[in-house]
């Protein structure tokens, strides 16, 4: 008879995942030590960060303090987790941040949008970089950013963030061209709007809120961004390289308000 216990997906890996103590890195985090992954969480928010850890336990979950934005941050975290547990399986470039909606190109401060570029776009170059070194001498792993259906769309998001996620995806298929030939792959993830701090802060949304979904009667959660992460973590997706996975329930393959198919809302 065939077992009826669930196969473990990452059984034997390691993950890190940034931006890990809240949110969709938490969930993500959480899905991979369900399935048998150890993890080190890294983020600038030690309380939270810690809490999910003791939450997964000491034996599962790991917290490095770590702000993307610093290389010697990035290779402490890598070399911190070569050293815990001698191998970097799967690298998930999770952490980002969103700037104020100021929705005119003039009213935009061009600190306040390098800020943006160098959390989602700078500290992706850094964390792939230093996972790839890790990764290359063994001819193995995983490295999946965390992007957005900004990265596909325009005028959803801050003109900031919009360029970093399309940044983030263009990073992604220049690497997995270079890293196929030591089996590494590169993937991005784009989801919709997802119910979390940040978008809590940025447009206001909360647990009610209702926007916008292709699929009907349905909200995007962070746990359908951790099932997809999850996916291209396995080894179920060996064959994919270069993708960019976008979890938007369709939503970018139509004009609401336009066409055959609008909505009357």
């Amino acid at each position: 008879m065939a077992s009826s216990i669930p196969k473990l997906r990452l059984e034997n890996k390691v993950a890190i995942v940034t931006g890990g103590a809240q949110g969709i890195g938490e969930c993500i985090a959480r899905s991979f030590v369900k399935h048998g992954a150890k993890i080190v969480i890294a983020d600038v928010k030690d309380d939270l960060g810690e809490l999910v850890c003791q939450d997964l336990g000491v034996e599962f979950a790991y917290f490095i303090h770590c702000d993307v934005t610093i290389e010697s941050d990035i290779e402490n975290l890598i070399n911190t987790t070569m050293a815990r547990h001698g191998q970097l399986d799967i690298m998930v470039n999770n952490a980002g941040i969103v700037d104020d909606a100021n929705l005119s190109i003039l009213d935009n401060d061009q600190a306040a949008f390098e800020r943006v570029i160098s959390v989602n776009l700078t500290g992706v170059f850094l964390g792939t970089k230093h996972a790839a070194r890790v990764m290359i001498p063994r001819c193995s792993g995983s490295i999946i950013t965390t992007a957005s259906v900004a990265s596909v769309t325009g005028g959803c998001c801050t003109h900031a963030y919009t360029s970093s996620k399309h940044g983030v995806v263009g990073l992604a298929k220049n690497v997995a061209a270079e890293l196929g030939k030591y089996q590494i792959r590169v993937n991005c993830i784009s989801p919709y709007g997802v119910v979390t701090p940040m978008s809590f802060n940025f447009i206001g949304m909360d647990e009610n809120t209702d926007v916008y979904s292709n699929l009907s009667g349905k909200t995007l959660k962070p746990q359908d961004v951790a099932n997809a992460a999850l996916f291209l973590a396995s080894d179920e997706s060996g064959y994919i390289s270069g993708h960019n996975l976008i979890v938007d329930g369709g939503y970018s393959v139509l004009n609401p308000v336009f066409g055959l198919f609008s909505l009357n809302r």
